[in-house]
């Protein structure tokens, strides 16, 4: 008896402790926020025709720039990393923000991902370019928009309008690398499952469970 009590502390031990870290300390707490209560959209319109908001929604909030087709790669990489694992949830959205003009490259996009998603929770909507600078910087990142209104990053933004991310200064992360599917699976699929646990650990306390989240 006490030579397994031996080699379960030797062995088995040190593999549980290894895969609870491995799992992530971070999925254990709350996302902290980076920038709280940040502004909705203003009257911009999707490729629909329809007026999106943050309001009471989960949102993956992008900013494709005026290389929105360049840069394709980056949206089939969310799409397949986080998108198609978790399309299906009612509160849950992927905004991208457009400069005017982009419109025609916006919808060659959402028909390329349609071919094999449903992307009834992706959104397109547009701004001129002076209304997404100053949409941005209400954000109060340390990153920044390039020369054409873009960035690879995409943002983690709960149902309060509160940009969620990590604020470790060993790990600080206020967005993820769409250009690189790595950090789409880890980072960001951590983050993003504790933003879901949050809420379905709020509806259940309050006898509210439901599927939308």
């Amino acid at each position: 008896m006490k030579k397994n009590i031996v080699l379960f502390v030797l062995f088995v031990l040190p593999i549980v402790a290894y895969l609870f870290f491995a799992s992530g300390v971070n999925s254990f707490t709350k996302l902290p926020t980076i920038t709280p209560k940040i502004a909705d959209f203003g009257n911009w319109k999707s490729l629909k025709g329809e007026k999106v908001t943050l309001n009471d929604k989960i949102t993956i909030l992008g900013f494709s720039g005026t290389e929105i087709l360049k840069n394709r790669g980056n949206f089939f990489n969310l799409n397949e990393k986080i998108y198609q694992r978790y399309n299906g949830f009612k509160d849950l959205q992927f905004v991208v923000i457009c400069p005017l003009g982009t419109e025609k490259d916006a919808e060659k996009i959402e028909e390329s991902l349609g071919a094999f998603t449903d992307v009834s929770g992706w959104h397109f909507v547009f701004a001129s370019p002076e209304e997404i600078k100053v949409f941005y910087d209400q954000l109060h990142l340390k990153g920044k928009l390039d020369q054409d209104l873009g960035t690879p990053n995409v943002y983690i933004v709960d149902k309060e309008r509160n940009l969620r991310g990590r604020k470790d200064k060993e790990e600080y992360k206020e967005g993820y690398n769409t250009f690189h599917p790595s950090e789409l699976s880890n980072e960001m699929l951590d983050d993003f499952k504790i933003i879901l646990y949050e809420y379905r650990a709020a509806l259940k306390k309050n006898h509210n469970a439901t599927k939308e989240l």
